[in-house]
């Protein structure tokens, strides 16, 4: 059989050993294509929670640009309790030496009870 004719036993054998690759290439590709959906879906998964804490963050931040009014208006109101506080201690210090109060600053009808 040397004029290169192949023997049935060598083609059954040659299927054979073309069968046994393929079936390793198919177990080799299945496995690599389930690695690659594993981290498929890890990826999407971390993406999801980065979305979700990225949500957060925005709700939670999203009255900053606020705090320059709020500084504003804050600082109106300590100038006003500072203002009623240099009042009162100014009462208090008139009070302590005037005689006459507090028909002095309300007038004398505050004392014989007229409203």
């Amino acid at each position: 059989m040397g004029d290169g004719a192949l023997t049935p036993e060598a083609v059954t054998r040659m299927w054979i050993v073309t069968l046994a690759i393929y079936a390793v290439v198919l177990v080799v590709v299945a496995v690599l294509l389930t690695l690659v959906l594993m981290t498929a879906r890890r990826i999407r998964e971390g993406v999801s929670e980065i979305w979700n804490v990225g949500q957060k963050i925005a709700n939670n931040t999203i009255h900053i640009g606020l705090l320059g009014r709020t500084n504003i208006v804050a600082g109106r109101i300590l100038g006003s309790a500072v203002g009623v506080v240099h009042a009162t201690a100014a009462l208090a210090t008139h009070a302590e030496t005037c005689t006459g109060c507090p028909e002095c600053v309300i007038g004398p009808a505050w004392s014989r009870g007229a409203s």
